[in-house]
């Protein structure tokens, strides 16, 4: 058997209470955990991918769009619970050095971040890496600078997450040594409420375009 150093895993259960059905929900032509898994079907890096769900109907759809699926019990897919404990479900079946975490709710991600993220987590031997943006955000009336005065900080943006599968089994998502890779503003998009989903397809129309 092949050895998985690098597995990519898109999480994706059956239930959503701010949009119904939303990982299998039409997104600029497609269901929207499609746009995921096209991307993690161009990764040259990542020796394997699965799509984790408790759903048949997500199962079928991921099946036809060239995604190997597996089976998530279904108190791994309850609103209270975690990424982190699906992921370690995943890696009991399927054991692996790395896992690469791709959320369906990131649709939009440019060719070839995903192995820009796993050469920066090789590279710099981090323990993890993630996406995102410099966020300046403050409280009002927390500040009296100008906001590009602002330091800020990184958030991530839940589009690609690189982690040693060793922390997961430990229950963790970081270690000490964290890596980060800047995105833009349309990769950045993270679909939670119905205005993201607008904002999202608008994106992925655009795209298509080009």
């Amino acid at each position: 058997m092949k050895k998985i150093k690098f597995l990519g895993v898109v999480p994706a259960r059956g239930g959503s209470k701010g949009i119904p059905r939303k990982n299998i929900k039409l997104i600029a032509g497609k269901p929207l955990i499609a746009w995921t898994i096209e991307s993690a079907k161009k990764s040259k890096l990542m020796d394997d991918f699965i799509v984790s769900t408790d759903d048949t109907e997500i199962a079928t759809i991921a099946k036809k769009f060239g995604a190997r699926v597996l089976p998530r019990p279904k108190h791994l897919a309850t609103d209270t619970a975690t990424t982190l404990s699906a992921l370690q479900h995943v890696l009991k079946e399927i054991p692996a050095e790395n896992i690469v975490l791709l959320q369906p709710t990131s649709p939009v991600r440019r060719y070839g971040l995903i192995d820009k993220c796993i050469k920066k987590f090789i590279r710099g031997e981090f323990d993890n890496v993630g996406t995102g943006f410099i966020c300046k955000f403050m409280e009002y009336g927390s500040y009296s600078k100008r906001r590009q005065d602002l330091k800020g900080f990184f958030y991530d943006d839940g589009n690609v997450y690189v982690v040693r599968a060793e922390l997961i089994k430990k229950g963790k998502m970081f270690g000490r040594r964290v890596g980060r890779i800047l995105t833009s503003r349309e990769e950045n998009v993270e679909i939670d409420d119905e205005f993201d989903f607008w904002l999202a397809e608008q994106i992925l129309n655009k795209k298509k375009e080009c």
